[in-house]
């Protein structure tokens, strides 16, 4: 009987390692993209992908050509991660209805929300996720569980229990491999597998297993053609099967090297309607329609980038010749290598051949216009692909614009990031859903939390799973990219002025005041720092 249950493990670490080879290989097209695009932002730019779809770098045709890179694609990432990471979208919860309860639950979840946005420096988290979504197009979030961290509940025959937290990790794309990288969403895949390195002591530490250590290939953001080396490592690979007729829960595989070291259901209920799923959420940079992964837009500034690279190379050889001449000398008048060596500095004294004709420069014209205007032409590409302009360029005056002409200018650049914006908006609501369904699974003890309001007070807040009800509200975000900050505190003051945002009694809600000062750079808290119970 053992002898079968061992049989039966063997052949289960055997085809989950296949599946993951084969995996690897169907993904390479897609992965060959994203490190090109890493090389392209790092300043490697003289690189390409093969037929094979490995990376390979480009030589040149002749030993004196220009090489040298002159990267915009840095600066624009850069300018687009600034803008992404100033709009700090917010984790908001509205109520279902008016329902006095739904009150109740919507901010009781929204009080959760604000504890796990600071314990967990989301803020930070969703910025990670956003370089990976500009560089390679695709980013992921994993929302888990750890049952080992939080307040320590008591000491059960010498074992700490605690109270457990959500944690939520950044991913980059290439520990993730689905199915079918023609599904769009995450749902659509009929299982994931996230491979991950870990240092064989890390792997004894969780799994309690013993590992073999040996040389794992590792991408990273700071790598280019090739991965970093990392010693004494050991793939993980964790394969999450959605729920099927054979596994109604769905099933979670982890192995590594030639061991099962997990087998079971799908660990979280974070679908909806109570339903076990995945614990990753997608964010992308530019949607691909009916594929998996994304487009980041370097993808779409590298055939600009190389162009310009060859118009500045190009237009510097040329002004090389201008300065520097090309001389043309009779056959056998003069020693060759002697010019080749020194070139004809000034004071230099040439012996040639007496009735032969002395070594001279050929004449050579003006730098073409066309070099300029092909140099513009690629600027005002990469700023109209990028969505990325300088407003106060050359073609403007800060002077000759005026406020409100100004407001328009910014309102349109920064209007062209929105679908990247979106999509944070959608990966950051489903973040939100997910921590608060891992709460309403595992936090069945009464919990207090303490929560840190912007007047200098602390609001105390008590509950327990059973106050939960995640599918009686409605997520929301607040991204404020779209309109300036000045810009909507002058529409609310003209909206309080004209009393729409008073009921009928003339009072404001609560939730309205809240997000009004919040605008304003205050906050609207519960007074006296009252603990609030939820029975």
């Amino acid at each position: 009987m053992k002898k079968k249950k061992d049989d039966f493990i063997e052949d289960l670490v055997v085809s989950v390692k296949e599946d993951f080879l084969n995996r690897q290989k169907e993904r390479k097209p897609f992965e060959s993209v994203w490190r090109l695009n890493n090389n392209f932002l790092s300043g490697s730019q003289y690189v390409g992908i093969d037929t094979l779809n490995d990376l390979r770098e480009d030589d040149k045709i002749y030993f004196w050509q220009e090489r040298k890179v002159y990267n915009h694609i840095a600066p624009i990432v850069e300018q687009r991660l600034a803008k992404l990471n100033a709009i700090k979208p917010v984790m908001d919860i509205m109520a279902g209805s008016s329902n006095e309860d739904d009150q109740k639950v919507a901010s009781l979840s929204q009080d959760i929300l604000r504890s796990a946005y600071e314990k967990l420096n989301l803020g930070q988290i969703i910025s990670k996720a956003t370089v990976w979504s500009e560089i390679a197009g695709t980013s992921f979030y994993k929302i888990a569980w750890n049952g080992l961290s939080g307040k320590k509940i008591y000491d059960k025959d010498g074992k700490l229990v605690y109270e457990g937290e959500v944690e939520v990790t950044a991913l980059s794309p290439f520990e993730i491999y689905p199915d079918n990288n023609y599904a769009e969403d995450i749902d659509e895949c009929e299982s994931i597998i996230h491979a991950k390195a870990y240092s064989v002591k890390a792997i004894k530490n969780i799994w309690g297993v013993d590992v073999k250590g040996t040389e794992v290939d590792v991408f990273d953001a700071s790598t280019s053609l090739n991965p970093v080396k990392q010693k004494n490592q050991a793939i993980v690979i964790e394969k999450y099967e959605s729920p099927s007729v054979e596994y109604p829960d769905g099933r979670l595989i982890i192995v590594c090297d030639d061991k099962l070291l997990y087998m079971g259901e799908l660990p979280y209920i974070n679908g909806t309607d109570g339903k076990r799923g995945f614990p990753f959420v997608k964010q992308v940079c530019m949607r691909i329609p009916n594929c998996f992964w994304g487009r980041s837009v370097i993808e779409k500034l590298i055939p600009v980038q190389r162009a310009y690279n060859a118009v500045k190379n190009r237009k510097h050889e040329f002004l090389n010749r201008l300065s520097m001449g090309v001389l043309t000398v009779e056959d056998g008048s003069v020693d060759i290598d002697d010019l080749a060596q020194e070139g004809l500095q000034p004071g230099k004294i040439i012996v040639y051949k007496q009735g032969a004709e002395p070594p001279k420069f050929l004449g050579g014209d003006s730098l073409p216009n066309d070099f300029d205007t092909e140099e513009e032409n690629l600027l005002k590409e990469f700023s109209e692909i990028s969505g990325v302009t300088n407003i106060l360029s050359n073609q403007f005056s800060a002077n000759s614009l005026s406020g409100t002409a100004l407001e328009l200018l910014i309102e349109q650049d920064t209007s062209r990031l929105s679908s990247s914006v979106d999509e944070i908006d959608s990966a950051v609501k489903a973040v939100a859903k997910m921590i608060l369904r891992l709460y309403k699974q595992f936090a069945v003890m009464p919990r207090l939390l303490k929560i840190a309001n912007k007047v200098g007070k602390n609001d105390l807040v008590y509950f327990k799973n059973t106050d939960l009800g995640v599918e009686d509200v409605v997520f929301t975000t607040d991204s404020t990219l779209s309109e300036s900050l000045t810009s909507k505190r002058e529409h609310i003051l003209k909206l309080l002025s004209a009393d729409v945002l008073r009921d009928k009694d003339g009072n404001i809600d609560d939730e309205i005041k809240r997000k009004i000062l919040e605008v304003f750079g205050m906050n609207f808290s519960l007074p006296n720092n009252e603990v609030q119970k939820r029975d």
